[in-house]
């Protein structure tokens, strides 16, 4: 058991779109990220997922709306809910997911789909 530095660990994460694990507990995992740009549409068909910006803002996108995430909000996606987070300028993320979750759901993107299970 030992604490984590959410700046410290964010300071070592030099790209976008590509989730750390910094924390596990009971199947899901803690997750930072850096967003910057868009994000392909997809949805997790058996999964939720929790976003929270940290340092910044950005949008998610669903199909019939639009949710402004500014600093220390959440949302909380369910599972089979077509999303796409979209961020002007860099932001960073904490994300709660089931463990071994792939980042771009049910679509498969050169540029985007992020190794499963990189620890920071």
């Amino acid at each position: 058991m030992e604490k984590v530095n959410l700046s410290e660990k964010l300071a070592l994460v030099n790209e976008h779109w590509s989730p750390k694990i910094v924390g596990e507990l009971n199947g899901q995992e803690v997750k930072i990220a850096k967003f910057q740009g868009e994000f392909p549409w997809h949805h997790h068909e058996n999964e939720d997922e929790m976003f929270m910006a940290l340092k910044g803002s950005f949008r998610i996108e669903f199909r019939d709306k639009t949710v402004e995430l500014n600093e220390c909000e959440f949302i909380v996606i369910p599972r089979g809910i077509e999303h796409r987070p979209v961020a002007e300028k860099e932001v960073e993320v904490l994300l709660f997911e089931p463990a071994n979750l792939k980042n771009t759901g049910n679509v498969e993107d050169k540029e985007f789909t992020a190794p499963i299970g990189e620890k920071i």
